[in-house]
């Protein structure tokens, strides 16, 4: 059953039961749960089948969320809404305080460019990798693997022009972008090249690595980046035993 659903930042108008359908282990539900979290809201998360295996079925889940990815909010009538920066854009109209959005328009611009950078380029930089951990050691093509490295390395250099100086991705304070990087970067910088055995590329990208050093200072960005290394890890534990 879902939790009581309430916007906790100021007084409730309404009452809600919701349900946030996601993984720990997926950088797309991270996003949403910073605003969750940022905002002081209560929501069940529910972790649906077969999202990180292939050979299990998405069973009912694909009743509630027929691309059978994560996340989907699922509001208190039934109503389905999936992807993350729909699903964020969404709660900042419903639920505008405390706001994850600049009034600026420059900022704001900002905001969403850096994020389409980390979904355009970033996370498609990274599939090849995400398929290659799915594999067998030995079955790992190592050229593939060094070209996404390098595709990965080539879109950080994109984000690495545009980032904020602040301590933040965009201005002083957190932001969607910040939601849509942070669980990127433990992808980038920590999980890829401790998993395939390859130099982190942070130390070429100074101000990515001034900011990631600024960003964890942060507790909500904490929050999420923690739960993020704690999914990897519980993630490879079982791999580090069965893989040769």
């Amino acid at each position: 059953m879902s939790a009581l659903y309430r916007n906790l930042a100021r007084e409730p108008e309404f009452e809600y039961q919701m349900r946030l359908h996601q993984t720990y282990l997926s950088p797309f539900p991270t996003r949403v749960r910073l605003v969750l979290y940022a905002k002081n809201i209560d929501v069940e998360f529910v972790e649906p089948p077969g999202i990180h295996d292939s050979r299990e079925s998405k069973g009912n889940y694909l009743a509630v969320n027929p691309i059978g990815r994560v996340p989907a909010l699922e509001l208190d009538d039934g109503r389905v809404l999936p992807e993350s920066e729909v699903i964020c854009e969404y709660l900042e109209d419903a639920f505008p305080q405390p706001t994850l959005r600049p009034k600026d328009p420059w900022q704001l611009a900002q905001v969403r460019l850096i994020c389409r950078l980390c979904d355009f380029y970033l996370v498609m930089a990274m599939v090849p990798l995400f398929t290659a951990s799915a594999q067998k050691r030995r079955d790992w093509n190592s050229e593939r693997i060094d070209s996404a490295l390098a595709e990965v390395r080539k879109a950080l250099g994109y984000i690495e022009h545009y980032i904020g100086r602040d301590g933040y991705a965009v201005g002083r304070s957190l932001t969607h972008a910040d939601g849509a990087l942070v669980p990127l970067l433990i992808l980038a910088f920590e999980w890829a090249p401790t998993l395939f055995e390859r130099k982190s590329p942070i130390d070429e990208l100074p101000h990515l690595a001034s900011y990631w050093a600024s960003i964890q200072k942060d507790p909500l960005a904490s929050r999420v980046i923690a739960e993020t290394r704690d999914a990897i890890a519980a993630a490879q534990r079982p791999r580090n035993v069965t893989s040769a």
